[in-house]
């Protein structure tokens, strides 16, 4: 989670370094706190009945054959596939034997050849229970999605060294929160808002620190990020409250009310809405901290206020690219709804405003306001950070004339000779635009 900018950051004063400690530490510690007490601990198991017994196996012939007609159109046929697929069975009671099963047919199912590493379940005939037979459910995925896995931490580490190691124990780490308190405390029946807004704030403090270090930027970085959640939880509720929107916007939403009737699916909305942009969020308040830093250090002479504009001069154009990204993200995990839309038959207005899609309007427009807010505040953050306690830098010393020590005292202590009309007046030291006097 977000961009890389780092370089070895410059010591803050030591009075930033304490107001820092003295305001992100407490953060933290409601943080943990709250995470404690919204953590789950009697997570209800969830299930419609015992489900079916999966095993693996090898695909090691496959027969095709012509589909019989179909009892409802003589003059048809059903819906190919057909035949038969000998499997050998790798794990299981069967384990060695070789079982046959017809070929999968139907939307979504899977096309076996020879040497297809399959999963397969077994059925029994609800008639006779001691009747069992062998169906083909999936391809096995889990080698490939390890390759893959594989090959993007290589890929991370190799252009990223030490700090892509960092962002793979962050990602870790991220997951780790969802997976252990954020999912099971919504299944547990809390209140989603605040199980999101907490277990984002730990994966921010965890990720960012982990990932960009220790250093007053970062702190930065963690407090805009912290502030923005905020705002875009406190937008999120108003827009969905403002909209009247339920949750109940999609099919799967559905369909989780069926097995889970206690889960609040507006709070459930509005955790996605933060969740999802939390990865946007910290890297724009990393960028804005580091592009006041960098900007402070390129030219140690910019005010506080010039700082703030050419980073938001950034900022900006940071945000109008990311707009773009958070629309087209939610567009492209939304394109069989979007689909389904184009072949509605109603017209653009009633499918503008129906539930599932006026949902991922306002899941957009929150999380680009949050994203928007989120540069004048790191932004004008950063730049108290970077230019309190700063000293003006010293005036340039001219280099010590040779000869004489008596003379060169009296060279220094005499007035500066004009250089026009002077071929042996010595050139002016200071810098273009320098108003210090002289020594």
């Amino acid at each position: 989670m977000g961009h890389d900018h780092s370089r070895p950051a410059t010591a803050a004063p030591p009075r930033v370094r304490r107001v820092l400690i003295a305001t992100v530490v407490p953060l933290f510690l409601v943080t943990l706190v709250a995470a404690l007490v919204l953590w789950p601990r009697d997570t209800p198991s969830v299930g419609g009945g015992e489900d079916a017994a999966r095993y693996h196996g090898t695909v090691a012939r496959v027969v095709t054959e012509p589909c019989p007609p179909a009892p409802e159109t003589p003059e048809g046929t059903t819906e190919g596939p057909c035949g038969t697929v000998t499997v050998t069975v790798d794990t299981g009671p069967d384990a060695g034997q070789r079982v046959e099963t017809a070929l999968p047919t139907g939307p979504g199912a899977p096309a076996v050849e020879v040497g297809d590493e399959i999963v397969l379940v077994v059925l029994t005939d609800p008639a006779d229970p001691t009747v069992s037979s062998y169906s083909i459910a999936a391809h096995q995925r889990g080698q490939p999605l390890i390759w893959l896995a594989l090959a993007f931490a290589v890929a991370i580490v190799a252009f990223g060294r030490w700090r892509g190691l960092a962002a793979l124990g962050g990602l870790v780490a991220s997951f780790a929160i969802l997976l252990t308190f954020v999912l099971p405390g919504i299944s547990a029946g809390q209140a989603p808002l605040p199980v999101a807004v907490t277990g984002a704030a730990l994966i921010m403090f965890v990720v960012l620190y982990l990932t960009h270090g220790v250093t007053a930027q970062t702190s930065v970085a963690v407090l805009g990020t912290l502030a923005s959640l905020v705002l875009t939880g406190i937008l999120g509720s108003l827009a969905t409250a403002f909209t009247h929107l339920t949750g109940y916007g999609s099919e799967d939403a559905t369909t989780l009310s069926m097995f889970q009737a206690d889960v609040d699916l507006h709070g459930l909305l509005l955790a996605g809405i933060i969740i999802g942009s939390l990865g946007v969020l910290d890297d724009v308040t990393v960028t804005q901290a580091a592009t006041v830093t960098e900007l402070a250090r390129a030219n140690p002479d910019l005010t506080r206020l010039q700082l703030y504009r050419a980073a938001t001069r950034v900022g900006r154009a940071h945000i109008a690219s990311t707009v773009n990204t958070i629309v087209l993200a939610y567009a492209g995990a939304s394109l069989p709804l979007l689909l389904l839309l184009t072949a509605d038959t109603r017209g653009i207005s009633e499918i503008v405003t129906s539930e599932f899609l006026a949902q991922e309007i306002v899941r957009s427009i929150v999380a680009t306001l949050g994203l928007i807010a989120a540069v004048p505040i790191t932004t004008g953050l950063a730049a108290l950070v970077t230019t309190a306690g700063r000293n003006r830098p010293p005036a340039r010393r001219p280099p010590r004339p040779a000869g004489d020590p008596d003379e060169a005292l009296a060279a220094l202590s005499s007035p500066r000779a004009a250089t026009t009309g002077a071929p042996d007046a010595a050139p002016a030291t200071g810098r273009p635009g320098n108003t210090d006097s002289s020594w």
